[in-house]
């Protein structure tokens, strides 16, 4: 089988180095270069051990215009690097693209292509291949908690003040880390969320910074919610649980949900090999150097014709949640 050629567009994100040793580690992958347009980044990641050794191409049409690169992982700065993205479809590129999405019109048009060209996007939101949030969503999917009528989350961090000062975009950590549940809640209710219902507040940030630092993001579906926490003020150890609750029995995965190692479960009564009442499930623990080459062992998989893990359709709807949430498009 041949190796998909896949080069790497960007270097800014905070991803980016681990996405790249993913791709260096992974057979089925051939490395092709790394594109920083941008002069000040490139002389950082040029400094960077993780870079040391790689092929830097001098120009965006290097990777846009080789007809054998087959596919590019989009690691441009956090939420700014739509255009990046829709160059590289419009150039007939397959897109690893870091999360968040960006700019909704421009992502838009990034899937209208992608249909059209039947070419695969996939977002970079880890938490899919965490083991123990596959096997919650295992159990929704079978039925074990019953119907599921809320979700909490919350995924917090410690961002300081050079980080405030560069996310210029809306919703502030919100819009940084708040989409990782998003995926998560959005994919086991199913549907789109009838309304959206955000609290972005600066508490801790300096006011003329304008920097929402202490979140929380209600969404309301046909039979359920999902309410979503995000703040930048966590000092360590960082909060990041993960709840679902059902009719029949609710599921909780325990601190830190990254590598995610055991679940609370909870039953009505005894089922699918569980007990009935409260019991710890172990499930393998997945750092993300198990989880970002699990993201790519997915793309590549979907590249050669199997369905991918989340659909397009998917993907739009996380994206455009967010929207709704940070406020740059009606709720």
């Amino acid at each position: 089988m041949d190796r998909i050629r896949i080069g790497l567009f960007g270097t800014a994100h905070s991803h980016a180095s681990g996405k790249l040793r993913a791709l260096l580690a992974n057979p089925d992958a051939e490395f092709v270069g790394v594109c920083e347009p941008d002069a000040r980044l490139r002389e950082r990641a040029r400094a960077n051990p993780a870079y040391g050794g790689l092929r830097f191409l001098d120009a965006p049409e290097d990777l846009l215009g080789d007809p054998g690169v087959r596919a590019l992982c989009i690691e441009g700065e956090e939420g700014k690097c739509s255009q990046d993205a829709l160059r590289a479809i419009r150039a007939g590129k397959h897109i690893w693209y870091d999360k968040p999405a960006g700019d909704w019109p421009v992502f838009q048009a990034i899937c209208e292509t992608a249909r059209e060209r039947r070419l695969h996007v996939q977002l970079g939101y880890m938490l899919r291949y965490v083991e123990a949030f596959e096997r919650v969503s295992e159990w929704v999917r079978e039925g074990l908690l019953g119907d599921v009528f809320k979700i909490r989350g919350n995924m917090s961090a410690m961002r300081d003040e050079a980080a405030r000062r560069r996310a210029d975009y809306p919703g502030g950590v919100g819009f940084e880390l708040a989409p990782h549940l998003m995926d998560q809640a959005l994919w086991l209710f199913g549907e789109r969320p009838r309304t959206v219902t955000s609290f972005l507040r600066n508490d801790a940030t300096p006011q003329h910074l304008g920097y929402a630092d202490n979140t929380l993001v209600v969404l309301e579906f046909a039979r359920g919610m999902a309410l979503i926490e995000v703040a930048a003020n966590e000092v360590s150890p960082q909060s990041r649980r993960f709840e679902v609750y059902g009719t029949r029995g609710s599921a909780a995965i325990l601190e830190p949900f990254e590598p995610g190692a055991r679940i609370r479960l909870a039953l009505d009564e005894a089922r699918g090999g569980y007990q009935k009442g409260e019991q710890i499930v172990e499930v393998t623990a997945t750092p993300r150097t198990v989880s970002f080459p699990a993201e790519l062992e997915s793309f590549l998989a979907t590249i050669r014709g199997a369905a991918p893990h989340r659909p397009l359709e998917h993907e739009l709807l996380v994206e455009e949640t967010l929207h709704r949430a940070m406020g740059t498009i009606p709720a």
